[in-house]
């Protein structure tokens, strides 16, 4: 796995797997045909994150616009995220000069789009990541109910809008300054944001999954949301300490009001408003506490030693093997 393998191809496009290959080799026909539609020539790599069942080892049609398809086997299961992390990292260091598709392998991001993005990135000559927003979602009703409350969540603690997914198309030249971000071990979007990189957003309606059921139950989704948030941890920790320090003042300030009506005054002072603003007051000092602890925390953090993918992708590849092409 180092710099001395090469390609002709300019264009890769990366699908993290885990047991989607039924679903796989749906979508790769769509995606050549799509590809082929638009003048397009691509390598594929998919990274096996350390899949029960093995990779197909042959194919039934042969296609015109996918010239190579190559599996990353992960010695261990690293989670969609990490995965995506190590196959930029590697796409990186052995095909510098390739811009990178980032979707999904079980067809929720819908192939007519893939050259929409590149066109997109085209036009911004390649200086911008060009993401697939959001406009519709294909889930049902709760999940739907969920993911509006965590973007809510995540507006009110980071001030970022959640707009998108990982389909998206990566240049070089923003490549090779993303493999360097220590964040994209966490979250590949929230890293994106993190780095102060330059994007560019284009509507997308979110597909069906073409063959099996989704592996990303509540618990899954919600380390999944959690994850992107964990990017943005100081910016959470000084929020909540503003937060606190306000409603510290407006405590203070009812306190002091309490006590002058009460030595100054002839009004009657009930009995819980005092022993109401002391237990608030109280409240909203533990609550101080626990954020000087988390911000401590967190900068603390940023003189540790850090996960660079850049670095550390290839501890995690098992194996390289050539499927197709």
């Amino acid at each position: 796995m180092n710099g001395s393998e090469t390609r002709d191809e300019k264009l890769t496009i990366l699908m993290p797997v885990y047991n989607d290959w039924e679903a796989l080799l749906l979508l790769l026909p769509l995606l050549d045909r799509e590809l082929k539609a638009g003048g397009l020539a691509v390598g594929i790599v998919l990274v096996d994150d350390a899949s029960t069942t093995a990779p197909p080892k042959n194919f039934a049609a042969l296609f015109e616009a996918i010239a190579t398809i190559d599996v990353l086997s992960l010695r261990r299961n690293l989670g969609h995220q990490r995965a995506i992390a190590v196959g930029l990292s590697y796409i990186e260091a052995n095909h510098p000069q390739s811009s990178v598709v980032v979707m999904d392998s079980d067809g929720q991001d819908d192939p007519k789009d893939v050259p929409r993005l590149i066109r997109e990135c085209v036009t911004h000559g390649g200086e911008k990541i060009v993401f697939a927003a959001r406009t519709k979602r294909s889930e049902g009703w709760i999940f739907t109910f969920f993911y509006h409350l965590y973007r809510l969540i995540h507006f009110l603690l980071i001030g970022i809008r959640v707009r998108v997914g990982n389909f998206s198309v990566v240049p070089p030249r923003a490549l090779k300054r993303l493999v360097a971000v220590s964040e994209l071990w966490n979250h590949y979007a929230a890293a994106v944001h993190k780095a102060k990189l330059p994007m560019e957003f284009i509507p997308s309606e979110r597909a069906t999954r073409l063959a099996g059921t989704s592996r990303m139950d509540m618990v899954s989704l919600a380390v999944h949301g959690l994850s992107a948030m964990a990017v943005f941890g100081d910016r959470i920790g000084v929020r909540l300490l503003i937060v606190v320090s306000a409603g510290m003042v407006l405590t203070v300030t009812a306190v002091g009001i309490v006590i002058a009506t009460r030595l100054v005054t002839d009004l009657a002072i009930p009995g819980w408003a005092t022993y109401a603003t002391g237990l608030l007051f109280v409240m909203l000092m533990q609550m101080l506490l626990v954020i000087l602890v988390f911000i401590f925390v967190i900068l603390a953090a940023r003189n540790a030693a850090h996960m660079l993918p850049t670095h550390n992708y290839g501890q995690f590849i098992g194996d390289r093997q050539r499927i197709y092409g």
